[in-house]
């Protein structure tokens, strides 16, 4: 690594920095505007245009909990203001929690309702061409979902969920205040039970809990022939005479437990999270890549739906209709030697307003994290597949993503896909690699008269004379030292896309190339009988590889052996590479395989170009250029106007007898 590329990496480094401090300060700058707007409507008690205010806050600034604590103020003003919250509201110490009722379904006794509990719990298995669903009886929910179309790392069934390892149903309270949870109550099935399988268009699932004589709530479960995207539909006839009369809302609890579908349970961690949507507005959720043991956040505003999702699946509840008013969602990393990895909690708060008939239009989707699959369905799940943001998300989403699924319609085998795709991005940036090449080439060149200067200006005064004989000497032969610099500025962005798309691109998974089985995690020749930090307890051939290839590059477009002035610089030629070694052991072996073939790639085409370039014809020009009187720059007037403001006079040159 030169120093042109050094000073690249710092230009590019400050853009970096600059730009994130000027988008930092814009947008604490909105939020203070918008939080002392809504102080002020607030103190004026319009809170209808307060709330406003505060939301507008909060999207320059989700994570502040002032605005957060003024909405929910809010709401609670204009909840205990309503005319339908006119009777006593329950009192907070009569609340019971979930874990506080008994594991069978009991009847909650009531002034006016009975829940018919009659019946043992019973299972009702439907599949359609890509998943099967089992449903329980016990609190009408969804009891294991498998895909059809997948297996596991180690080729068992995928199954996203099953049995105790899901958690599913409402919780309200009843006119008399007591606590009535779905998931401890048994429904009664009022379609087919045993195992159905689509051949129509849709098939129905439908589940009630009957409370009192005409009064019920069904659980409609719509399962179409060829859809990961179900329907789920509740339907509440004279519930109006049950639920507490003084709410506005219910309670839609949902807990996931995670099982490891993935070789590498890392890697598999690092890309799972919670994610959720804004009502008409941008996606949110749960940090990846987090060490914290528990990640939870409060969603005080609106939301379309809830997704939980691992590496490359999902489970997702979405309100088809209404929103969901509120929520709060909630992460817990499991013990190594559990079968999960991750617990996802949710709780929404579903619209309520009494009335004799009232429904709920939701679905679920449960399947893969498929870029088109998801952006078909119109509601921003593809953002479930992680691309990277800003400029990187843009050149994953209509440069890469385009191109690769443009090579997989004519060609099966993936690693032949990346190897093509790797040809065809490195092919575009050749005329900028030509150039940064030939930029190369001179300072090689000028490299001998560099040294001249350091010696005949050794002094720390005099480096201002030798800076300006450097530029005199850069002018001479028409090299520019930050030429070198552009090719990399514009293939780091690629370079970081392809980091964000290798590991979360289902098409790669469980896909093999050469020795590797499965391009979408690591590829390991020898299994280590210890663990090294950082790297792992595998050694993966391509990893290795990208290393060796990354130090030759390097070695090779260095300038000379000796690095002068940065003596450093011939360690950072080898630390750099290895670091990266121990970092991207663990990460997919198509990502390696990628960063290798674009070494290969430029190596070759640095060859190309050195076939096209003389040194010794450009060592000529500069002898020639040498001759000829060279005038100052702008540039170097500045610097010397700088100098002489400083104090600074250069002594005139003699003229020779």
């Amino acid at each position: 690594m030169d120093r042109n590329t050094i000073i690249g990496l710092l230009l590019i480094g400050l853009l970096f920095v600059g730009f994130s401090y000027y988008n930092n300060h814009q947008k604490d700058k909105a939020y203070k505007y918008e939080v002392g707007v809504a102080d002020s409507l607030y103190n004026a008690k319009k809170y209808a245009a307060a709330r406003e205010s505060y939301l507008k806050a909060l999207s320059f600034k989700p994570s502040e909990n002032y605005p957060k604590r003024k909405i929910l103020s809010i709401d609670s003003i204009v909840r205990l203001s309503s005319p339908d919250t006119a009777r006593q509201v329950r009192p907070q110490a009569e609340e019971k929690t979930p874990e506080a009722l008994p594991e069978k379904a009991v009847p909650v006794q009531d002034t006016t309702a009975v829940v018919t509990t009659t019946g043992k719990k019973q299972f009702v298995t439907v599949e359609n061409d890509l998943v099967k669903y089992r449903f329980s009886t016990l609190g009408g929910r969804l009891y294991s979902v498998e895909l059809k179309k997948y297996k596991t790392w180690d080729q068992k069934p995928l199954i996203l969920f099953s049995g105790d390892s899901t958690e599913f149903g409402f919780r309200f309270f009843t006119i008399n205040n007591k606590l009535l949870d779905t998931r401890n109550l048994v429904f009664t099935p009022l379609s087919d039970t045993g195992h159905v399988v689509v051949t129509d268009s849709s098939y129905n699932v439908v589940f009630r809990l009957t409370v009192g004589e005409g009064r019920y709530m069904d659980f409609r479960y719509i399962i179409p022939r060829d859809n990961y995207m179900i329907g789920f539909d509740v339907v509440m006839h004279g519930m109006d005479k049950v639920i507490a009369g003084n709410l506005t809302d219910i309670s839609l609890r949902w807990k996931l437990f995670m099982p490891q579908q993935e070789k590498g349970r890392i890697n598999e961690d690092n890309y799972s999270t919670i994610k959720f949507r804004y009502f008409q507005d941008e996606v949110d959720g749960l940090p990846m890549r987090s060490s914290k043991e528990v990640l939870e956040k409060d969603i005080p505003t609106k939301v379309e739906w809830v997704a939980f999702k691992d590496q490359f699946f999902s489970s997702v509840l979405i309100s088809s209709e209404q929103p969901f008013l509120s929520g709060k969602v909630k992460s817990l990393k499991m013990p190594e030697d559990s079968p999960y990895f991750r617990e996802c909690e949710t709780d929404l708060s579903v619209p309520y307003r009494p009335q004799e008939d009232l429904s709920y239009h939701m679905s679920m989707y449960f399947g893969p994290n498929h870029f088109r699959t998801l952006k078909r369905y119109g509601i921003g799940l593809e953002e479930l597949v992680y691309l990277g943001r800003n400029i990187i998300k843009w050149i994953n989403q209509f440069v890469i993503i385009p191109i690769f699924n443009w090579l997989n319609k004519y060609i099966s085998n993936y690693g032949i896909i990346i190897l093509l795709l790797t040809i065809i991005i490195k092919m575009a940036l050749f005329p900028l690699t030509y150039k940064s090449y030939v930029s190369q080439a001179k300072m090689r060149v000028l490299k001998p008269f560099v040294d001249e200067l350091n010696k005949k200006y050794p002094k720390k005064e005099d480096a201002m004379k030798k800076q300006q004989a450097q530029m005199a000497l850069y002018k001479q032969a028409g090299v520019s030292p930050l030429s070198g610099c552009l090719p990399m500025l514009l293939q780091m962005p690629i370079l970081f896309a392809m980091f964000r798309f290798f590991p979360t691109s289902i098409e790669l998974r469980q896909q093999s190339f050469l020795w590797a089985h499965d391009l979408s995690t690591y590829d390991s020749i020898m299994q280590l009988p210890f663990t090294i930090p950082m790297y792992g307890d595998h050694v993966s051939l391509f990893t290795i590889l990208m290393t060796i290839s990354t130090i030759v590059t390097m070695k090779i477009n260095s300038p000379s052996g000796d690095t002068g002035q940065m003596p450093g610089m011939k360690g950072m030629m080898y630390i750099m590479p290895v670091t990266f070694m121990l970092f991207l052991n663990n990460f997919s072996a198509a990502l390696n395989y990628y960063y290798f073939l674009a070494n290969l790639i430029t190596f070759g085409q640095n060859m190309v170009a050195k076939a096209f370039v003389n040194e010794d014809e450009i060592l000529r020009r500069v002898h020639e250029k040498k001759k000829i009187p060279v005038k100052k720059s702008k540039w170097q007037q500045r610097l010397e106007e700088a100098a002489k403001s400083k104090g600074y006079n250069p002594p005139k040159k003699k003229k020779r007898k």
